[in-house]
């Protein structure tokens, strides 16, 4: 087996990454939250954010165009932003 471990703290592969990414994981963070990479000893954060890169990401997508993070998870369709009935 030929295996680039990205995280050693967890066994955390490249591979295994990439997958996440492909899953929608846009974020170090998200990545942490699929698999725990980067949520022991930090050292291989780096190297995540290199993987993820700068392409497209739906939620990124919606961040940069002012949506708050939450919302775009919560309500991808912005219904938060309608006005509440009286």
């Amino acid at each position: 087996m030929n295996r680039v471990y990205v995280c050693s703290c967890f066994g955390v592969t490249e591979k295994q990454v990439k997958a996440h990414a492909d899953a929608g994981a846009c974020t170090p963070r998200q990545i942490a939250s699929a698999c725990k990479a980067g949520t022991d000893c930090g050292g291989c954060v780096r190297r995540i954010q290199a993987l993820l890169g700068r392409g497209a990401c739906p939620q990124r997508e919606l961040i940069d165009q002012g949506v708050p993070a939450l919302v775009a998870e919560q309500d991808p369709v912005g219904l938060s932003a309608l006005p509440e009935a009286a």
